[in-house]
Parts: structure tokens; C-alpha cells; sequence
């Protein structure tokens, strides 16, 4: 079979397009808006920095535009969704509880989110703490008042939440809803009524098959390095899945322009047709999360993207290079630049405290209006009335001056 070569710019709207970011958004958005979208990238993960939205309700903007940000919270509250250690935490849709079942079962394998000798130590209130939830219901941490306070830390936390910590990590508990973004949590038992160990459990190396394959959907086209990240797998026999997929046709082996050689998820086989043929075109222009998948992995966006990223909040102040909560800027199939930004909630007012354009990239008209209108729908999502443009390059201060005031849609 003859192996297709294609430009790396088409390889990158192929991952677009995989990951829901090629197009510009819908008009409307509803509940199957975002169980969809969620599904599409197989994982939503989880974050609670707040300097501008946070992440998981970002992540969704950038996909579905100014939707209303409580749908997130109703299909968790619904069980369209449910809540585990994924990527690291992450929202999955519920259909993919038999993936990470296995994990619940073996919690000691789950590194520092579990700690069996505290379990061990703390198991008659444990017990105690169940009986009060099969009792009376769910439970959040903030139920529990704390006895002192600490260093920072898993240790510094009150019994309690580690109880609730562990039990969550051990599949006693789940996270039926978030309450100002805390877990609430109730047994397993009342939350998956349908499950049956025994009758719907999957074997690991079967659960890790077809995670192997959503990563694979989730990305579109990638080299066989990057799969293992996206659930964080580890030890996988990952030549013998791909040879398999290749055989069957589920993959497909290309060429990209100096990235050698890629493979080709069967779900994106009519995307790569489009891209042979010039007609898959990007038009979106966005704000990424730090968290997103086009960016989580490093490596991976370095290489597809030319974008040297990193997260620099837990950097010391005086270490950063770029800023505190940093997001990738998207525009028409490219990662242009980044911004440091805040909301200040109260103003009404998004600042961008910097903006940095990726070196190499042409500023120009197209780009300074796509751009301004992306910031502009983000400001407006949260509320805001104006951008301030604390800090940015010429060209672009030539043109958007100190910031824009912005009109609310109705």
C-alpha cells in the first residue's frame, strides 16, 4: 500500500478537527453539546485555578464558545458524567466507568492518591464515615470542621478529607456534583445502581486497549509515543495494539512533513481525505487552557504545534518567563502566542497582562482581528465589559491601543 504524505499544517487540522477546535463554534449549546464534547476529547480534566475561568469550563469555551458554564455542573449533578483519575482528575463521560474500574480495585497501584497505611490506621472511623453517608447522604469535606491547620499538603488536610480522598480513590465513593467547585460525595453503590463487578468489569490490559483507543480517536493522528499520556498508562504492550490496529485497518500509517513517520486514527480516515485534497481548512480562533489537550503534553504540542509551553504558576515569581496562569493562543490551525491574564471580577474587566506572539509568526490584519474578537468572546463569556491590554507587542498596541470596551450580546 502506498504511504500518503502529508504537510504538517495538515496535520494539524486533522488534530483539530479530532479535538473539535478546526471550526468555529455552534450558535447554541445544550446538555448533549457538552456530554458531546466531552466524549469527542475522552477526558475533561480538572483544575481549580480561578485567575481567569477555570480550566474545565475554559477547555469547553474553547470548543463550544460563550455557553452557559452551569451545563458542566448539571451533567455531573444528571449523571451524564462521572469524576476520577484519568489524565489526572478528569470529568469522562459515564459510559467509560468500566474503563477506570479497574483502578478503583487496585488503589495501592494509584502512587500518592491513596495512602493504605492511613486507611489502614483511620478504618473504624472510615467505617463510620460510610455508615454516615449510607445513613444520611452525601457528604462534602467542608461537613467537617478542621482540628488545625498545617504546612500545605496531602498530610495537612483534615482525617476527614483524606477518608473522603481515599474512599474516592478506592471506588467507595463518587463525586455526584461539585458545590462552588468542592466535591460532594456519595457511595458508589447509589451512584452506579446498574454496575456489577462481575458482570460488566473489564480485565486491565482490556480496559487499556480501549483507552489506547480513544487516545487515539481523542488525538486523530499522532506518533505511538504520545498515546501512553493521555490516561497516564504505564507499561502497556503498545507495539502489539498497534500492529493489531494497522492489520484491521483501524490505523493508518502516513507521512507528515518533518515529522516523519505518523499514524492515523480509522475515525479521522475522511478528514485525511479532506486534507489530501486542500479542503480541510482551519477558521477558529480561541483561547486554550494550560490544561487542554492540544496542550497537556508538552512534547507533543513542541512538536506538532512548534510551541514551547510550559505552566509556570508553581514557578517562583521571579523565575517565570512569561507568567503566572499563561493560555496558548489559537488561530486558524496555528499556535500563534500566549497571554498572561486575569479577571478581575468585580471591574468587569479582563486584563491581558501580557501578550507574547510565537516568533516566526506574521502579524497581521487577519491575525490582529481574529485575535481581538477570540479575547473579546472570552471577556464576554465571563461577564466582562473591556480588555485591558496591560502589556503586548507594538504591532499589537498599534492597533487594539490600551484595550476595547465590549458590547454585551443580548
Amino acid at each position: 500500500m502506498t504511504i500518503l504524505n502529508i504537510s504538517l499544517q495538515a496535520a494539524r487540522n486533522i488534530h483539530l478537527a479530532a479535538q473539535g477546535l478546526l471550526y468555529k463554534p455552534r450558535l447554541s449549546v445544550d446538555h448533549q453539546a457538552i456530554n458531546d464534547t466531552i466524549s469527542r476529547m475522552s477526558l475533561l480534566q480538572i483544575d481549580t485555578i480561578n485567575i481567569v475561568a477555570r480550566s474545565p469550563y475554559l477547555v469547553l469555551f474553547s470548543r463550544l464558545g460563550c455557553y452557559p458554564p452551569e451545563l458542566l455542573n448539571q451533567a455531573l449533578a444528571k449523571g451524564d458524567l462521572i469524576e476520577y483519575w484519568a489524565h489526572e482528575a478528569c470529568f469522562l463521560p459515564r459510559q467509560d466507568f468500566k474503563l477506570i474500574r479497574h483502578r478503583m480495585l487496585n488503589p495501592d497501584n494509584m502512587g500518592w492518591k491513596y495512602r493504605p497505611e492511613w486507611m489502614q490506621q483511620h478504618a473504624a472511623d472510615i467505617e463510620q464515615l460510610l455508615k454516615h453517608i449510607e445513613q444520611y447522604g452525601p457528604v462534602r469535606s467542608a461537613d467537617f470542621s478542621a482540628q488545625s491547620k498545617g504546612a500545605s499538603g496531602w498530610w495537612s488536610w483534615k482525617p476527614q478529607k483524606k477518608h473522603l480522598e481515599g474512599l474516592f480513590t478506592a471506588g467507595k465513593l463518587m463525586v455526584i456534583e461539585r458545590r462552588n467547585f468542592q466535591r460532594v460525595y456519595d457511595l458508589t453503590e447509589r451512584v452506579m445502581p446498574e454496575w456489577d463487578d462481575a458482570l460488566h468489569g473489564l480485565e486491565q490490559q482490556q480496559a487499556e486497549r480501549l483507552m489506547l483507543d480513544n487516545s487515539a480517536r481523542s488525538l486523530g493522528i499522532f506518533r505511538p509515543e504520545w498515546l501512553a499520556d493521555y490516561y497516564r498508562l504505564k507499561n502497556i504492550p503498545l507495539k502489539s495494539w498497534i500492529m493489531t490496529e494497522l492489520d484491521s485497518d483501524r490505523l493508518r500509517q502516513i507521512e507528515v512533513d518533518s515529522l516523519g513517520t505518523m499514524l492515523v486514527h480509522h475515525s479521522a480516515y475522511t478528514l485525511l481525505e479532506k486534507a489530501r485534497n486542500n479542503k480541510l481548512k482551519a477558521t477558529h480562533s480561541t483561547v486554550l487552557s494550560p490544561f487542554d489537550p492540544v496542550v497537556w503534553d508538552r512534547r507533543r504540542a513542541e512538536a506538532l504545534f512548534n510551541f514551547s509551553y510550559r505552566l509556570e504558576c508553581y514557578t517562583p515569581a521571579e523565575k517565570r518567563k512569561y507568567g503566572y496562569f499563561v493560555l496558548p493562543l489559537l488561530h486558524k490551525g496555528q499556535l500563534v502566542g500566549r497571554i498572561d491574564a486575569k479577571m478581575h471580577r468585580k471591574q468587569g474587566e479582563l486584563e491581558i497582562i501580557n501578550l507574547y506572539s510565537e516568533e516566526g509568526i506574521k502579524v497581521t490584519a487577519g491575525l490582529l482581528t481574529g485575535l481581538q474578537a477570540a479575547l473579546t468572546e472570552f471577556a464576554q463569556w465571563q461577564s466582562a465589559s473591556s480588555v485591558r491590554l496591560s502589556g503586548a507587542p507594538a504591532t499589537f498596541r498599534e492597533v487594539w491601543g490600551l484595550g476595547w470596551e465590549i458590547t454585551q450580546r443580548e
